[in-house]
């Protein structure tokens, strides 16, 4: 197994009915966080109805979340690319680049909101096929292009970056696959990082995990680009404890209301889950492989599972979900990047071997150890012997 990133996928969630400016503070407060534990990505979403996701520009976020955190990278994740228009996207993009000195990542998807996009007269068809259309634009404009093109909302004439990118190689770029084949398909056409949010939330998510990357491959070989499992991200929910039974008790905090905004706020069928009691909605995450509430030993088991199951990818996403407290959250933060991640970045097995071939020679090194105190207190007492009493 190559060595694996990790990270978080901030939509955020926040119940709706606490106060935003503190959920807000919180969300940087936890990057911070998670930025000194040596996490690699924190990805930050764009929604703008239904109470609970309140980051509407995850490019004015990362400008303040950078400021803090100075090691992580950024991603937006994901702007709905479809309410704007592409050429401001792409330089606000740029702008973020240099900002963060080269730690932003391009995220894009249509908008999953269908009251985001109501609001400004878009279904989630038009989303869709916008996005395919603004996508083209903003890798054109990306790469150094002079872009004319009229779409559906917006036209350009002659438009064109004035910054030029931060790092060498441009700003890496992502686009979203939730359950339709169309984040696939256009990783796939422009040769791409893909993000597979809430891929493990059904029944069928392992299945759809293969499935999305199976279209990216195809539409790559289609279009004559490349994509690479190191630029595929997975988003999945996990909070850990030291024990099963703490991390059960840890979720009651909030796990009921995360539950109930899928299942009768936001318009996500693909993201509903079954659960009417607490316990049930924690054998809902455990049993049908969506997610861990439980011990670090879970966790490490549900990454190999996924990595087995999608033939390996480059990044573990946990999604933010305000199940737990802020310090149960940031606990489990702690273990996961205590115990998990190092088992998946080539920084356990070596402390693990060393320890094994300690142990093999512990017995006989010890002796040898014993034997040569012995020797030396031996020989001290013989000096005290020999000598003369130096009173009388």
């Amino acid at each position: 197994m190559s060595r694996l990133r990790f990270g978080y996928f901030i939509a955020p969630f926040h119940r709706a009915g606490t106060n935003p400016t503190l959920a807000l503070q919180g969300d940087l407060e936890f990057i911070e966080h998670i930025d000194t534990l040596g996490y690699d990505e924190v990805w930050l979403g764009e929604h703008h109805s239904a109470g609970s996701e309140i980051i509407s520009s995850p490019e004015i976020f990362i400008a303040a979340a950078a400021q803090r955190a100075k090691r992580i990278r950024f991603a937006t994740g994901v702007i709905s690319l479809s309410y704007h228009n592409p050429l401001w996207v792409a330089d606000r993009l740029m702008l973020l680049d240099h900002l963060t000195h080269g730690r932003v990542i391009g995220g894009f998807g249509p908008g999953s909101l269908p009251t985001d996009a109501g609001m400004i007269g878009l279904s989630q068809t038009d989303t869709r096929e916008l996005l395919e259309t603004n996508l083209d634009i903003v890798v054109r404009l990306l790469a150094g292009e002079t872009v004319s093109a009229k779409t559906a909302t917006h036209e350009l004439i002659d438009a064109r970056l004035q910054l030029a990118p931060y790092s060498d190689g441009g700003i890496p770029l992502a686009v979203a696959a939730v359950s339709s084949p169309t984040g696939a398909r256009l990783a796939g056409k422009h040769g791409i990082g893909l993000i597979s949010i809430g891929s493990t939330l059904t029944i069928e998510g392992f299945s759809a995990l293969s499935y999305h990357w199976g279209i990216a491959e195809e539409r790559a070989a289609a279009f004559g680009t490349q994509v690479d499992r190191k630029n595929w991200a997975l988003a999945g929910p996990f909070h850990i404890a030291e024990t099963d039974e703490q991390a059960r008790e840890d979720v009651k905090f909030g796990i009921e209301s995360w539950f109930r905004y899928f299942q009768k706020v936001a318009a996500f069928p693909h993201l509903t889950m079954p659960g009417q009691e607490i316990d049930e909605m924690i054998t809902v995450i455990n049993d049908l492989g969506a997610g861990v509430i439980g011990t670090p030993e879970r966790a490490r088991a549900q990454v190999e599972r996924l990595w087995d199951q999608s033939g390996g990818f480059g990044c573990m996403l946990q999604m933010g979900h305000e199940w737990a407290n802020p310090a149960a959250t940031k606990r489990s933060a702690e273990l996961f990047a205590a115990e998990v991640m190092p088992h998946f970045q080539g920084q356990a097995q070596p402390t693990l071997d060393a320890a094994a071939r300690a142990a093999q020679v512990r017995d006989n090194l010890a002796q040898t150890h014993q034997n040569a105190i012995d020797l030396m207190t031996k020989k001290y007492q013989d000096e005290v012997g020999s000598s003369p009493a130096r009173y009388a």
